[in-house]
């Protein structure tokens, strides 16, 4: 199992390789405060002096530090002159063998990415180092919580620093080494808290507690040891570390275990085996291995699911341009096909959100245009004056015996008229249906264009053109359509007939009704002639309209003007009382309207419809295909339309290199499986 730690290494070079970070990898984060001890308890596990050292915030970027065991008696590629040696990821592979040049480039690339004023970044620093001298782990030194900003630093300083920490350690495949120092409260430990934060049940927590030669005289750190005053379930494991004037003289970590040795059996010889830094390198061996072995299924199953999306995203993203007349070919005719399927309801991606394409013209024509026409009354802005006026003036200067038929043609024309501006707007709703499947086309079924931004901008301009085109001749036919039905009104049409026949039937039978309800004393010639004549002598003549005893104006004693009547005076309608003739006129035009634009309103719903679909839908349709090609398909337009957006060469090669690292990082696992490790 101890080969697991090397297979996570070759995972991490994988995934390095493409730098990125989308698997999270089991490692090791040590977090603590500034000054608690991290770089000593890092630089003891490597055995040598390769971290920067200073005063406050030192570390300003996290380093990815990967230990390899390797034989004593391996030798380095093309450089055979020592046993221990690092790589950095940014310097390829170039072999450093003496560890103050990779602390000097550990500083020099800390400020190349986050400046000389103190400032951190949270993009890594990836080093490897190969050794007989180390176990194999791979650990990750973040900057050391701080409190109050110095120098330069950022106000929020506190908060980016621990927002990087969380960002590390939140990872759920990540071992947390939370580092405290033994003359401080383990109580108030920051390490601890932020560790806690993140993993409350303290699964993935192991504490270290370093300094404890600098305890108080008086003091140890017996129970803190034991897990008295903190319990820690993977354990608490003390450390010794160099002093500052140990560094300073250039005493050697060797020397330093050997002395943190002799201090343990001294200090706490019953727990002299459970502590010291090489307990802790084996310790953090163990736990990494066994962290490992059980994160590989789902690690597995990660890996699986993020090549299938990045084979996919590659797909999508089409292969480099061979042939340019093909290729331009083929979109043009995917685009016009996908069209099309739009309407008919065979696409491919069927939109679920809302009605989309020929279902949404089918909406338009059977329930808002048709509830629109439906909702228009027959007899709306038509009021019982305008007919009697209507009627009146249809009869000219002879009083008349019958209802004019002019006033009908009049009236029903006028109410057949207020059918043209609903199907004009059906035509415009149709018309913009058909200019958003053009985006949806764009959007879902061709992501092909993406690749092309110029080519689908001309696909665009010509469909939208072509549709523009169709607009106003679309207009023009529906516009004849209700042109068509006013001039000509049908008395004859079989339903109208139908219901004058009733019509009459239902008033001779109300006149024989007024017949006998008269005294049979009374001759019917009498009362046909007095009937005239009343009329004349009351409300039928412009005499009527005066007073009892009242004369015409001029028409008085004396007067030259008396009995004449002045003709300029035009009476103006008042609301008053009809007379029965009037009230069986109005309701006779009334009746012939309604049934009349009832029969138009019904050849009218049905005639636009399909007047659109022939001269707009189908029509786009049947010509799309062939007015794409000829406006595009042209050999001086290929290199400008088939030009690609500048991203995205660099996006497929991008998408090539993660599905290349993923399918490696696949094969690795299957080794694993192979050789029994799992």
């Amino acid at each position: 199992m101890e080969a697991l730690i090397p297979v996570i290494n070759k995972l991490q070079d994988v995934f390095n390789t493409v730098g990125a970070d989308i698997i999270q990898l089991p490692q090791i984060a040590v977090v603590g405060t500034q000054s608690s001890g991290k770089s000593s308890v890092l630089e003891s596990l490597v055995g040598r002096d390769l971290l920067p050292r200073g005063t406050g915030i030192v570390t300003r970027r996290p380093l990815i530090l990967q230990l390899v065991h390797v034989d004593p008696g391996d030798a380095r590629k093309n450089d055979d002159s020592g046993e221990e040696w690092g790589k950095f990821l940014h310097t390829k592979n170039k072999i450093y063998t003496d560890f103050d040049e990779i602390r000097q480039e550990i500083e020099n690339e800390t400020e190349r990415v986050s400046g000389n004023n103190k400032g951190i970044s949270d993009e890594p620093i990836h080093l490897k180092i190969f050794s007989p001298h180390v176990v194999n782990l791979t650990l990750v030194d973040l900057p050391g919580i701080t409190k109050v900003p110095v120098g330069d630093q950022p106000k929020d300083i506190e908060i980016q620093i621990r927002d990087l920490i969380l960002k590390h350690i939140s990872n759920p495949n990540c071992i947390i080494l939370a580092v405290t120092a033994a003359n401080t409260d383990m109580a108030t430990s920051e390490a601890l808290k932020v560790a806690r934060e993140v993993d409350p049940d303290g699964r993935r927590t192991l504490a270290v507690v370093t300094k404890l030669d600098l305890m108080d005289a008086g003091t140890d750190a017996m129970d803190v040891l034991m897990g008295r005053v903190i319990p820690v379930k993977l354990g608490l494991i003390g450390v010794v570390n160099r002093s500052q004037l140990d560094i300073n003289n250039k005493k050697s970590v060797a020397d330093a275990i050997r002395d943190e040795y002799a201090f343990l059996q001294k200090k706490y010889p019953s727990l002299a085996n459970r502590n010291g830094t090489k307990y802790l390198a084996r310790t953090l061996n163990r736990l990494l291995m066994h962290h490992i072995r059980d994160c590989l299924p789902e690690l597995k199953t990660r890996i699986n699911v993020l090549a299938a999306q990045y084979q996919s995203l590659l797909s999508s993203y089409g292969e480099p341009v061979e042939d340019q007349s093909a290729t331009l070919l083929q979109l043009i005719t995917k685009f016009a096909t996908e069209y099309c399927n739009t309407i008919e309801g065979t696409a491919k991606y069927i939109e679920t959100a809302e009605l989309c394409g020929g279902a949404r013209i089918c909406y338009i024509f059977h329930e808002t245009f048709g509830r629109t026409l439906e909702s228009v009354d027959p007899l709306g802005g038509l009021s019982t004056i305008d007919i009697l006026t209507a009627i009146r003036n249809a009869t000219g200067p002879r009083p008349s015996l019958f209802v004019p038929e002019v006033s009908f043609e009049l009236l029903v024309k006028k109410q057949v008229k207020r059918l043209e501006e609903p199907s004009l707007r059906c035509v415009e709703l149709v018309h913009e249906e058909m200019q958003r499947i053009i985006q949806h086309c764009s959007n879902y079924s061709t992501q092909e264009l993406q690749r092309f931004p110029k080519l689908h901008e001309a696909i665009v301009e010509v469909v939208t053109s072509l549709l523009r085109k169709r607009l106003p001749i679309t207009n023009e036919m529906v516009h004849n359509l209700v042109a068509i039905e006013l001039a000509y009104i049908n008395t004859k049409h079989p339903d109208f007939a139908d219901a004058c026949g009733v019509m009459n039937n239902n008033i001779e039978e109300q006149r024989r009704n007024r017949m006998r309800e008269l005294p049979t004393a009374v001759p019917r010639d009498k009362v046909a002639a007095a009937g005239p004549q009343g009329e004349q002598d009351g409300t039928g003549n412009w005499r009527g309209m005066l007073k009892k005893g009242e004369e015409a104006p001029g028409s008085g004693p004396g007067s030259p003007l008396k009995g004449a009547v002045n003709l300029l005076d035009v009476p103006v309608p008042v609301a008053r009382k009809l007379s029965s003739r009037e009230q069986r006129d109005c309701e006779v035009i009334e009746r012939l309207i309604k049934s009349y634009f009832l029969i138009v309103r019904k050849n009218i719903q049905d005639s636009v419809p399909k007047a659109v679909m022939h001269f707009l839908v189908n029509h786009v349709k049947d010509s799309l295909q062939s007015e794409l090609v000829g406006q595009l398909y042209k050999s001086g337009l290929l290199n400008d339309l088939l030009t690609e957006s500048e991203d995205m060469a660099q996006r497929r090669k991008e998408a090539a290199d993660m599905l290349q690292a993923l399918q490696k990082a696949s094969q690795v696992i299957a080794e694993i499986r192979e050789t029994h490790l799992w």
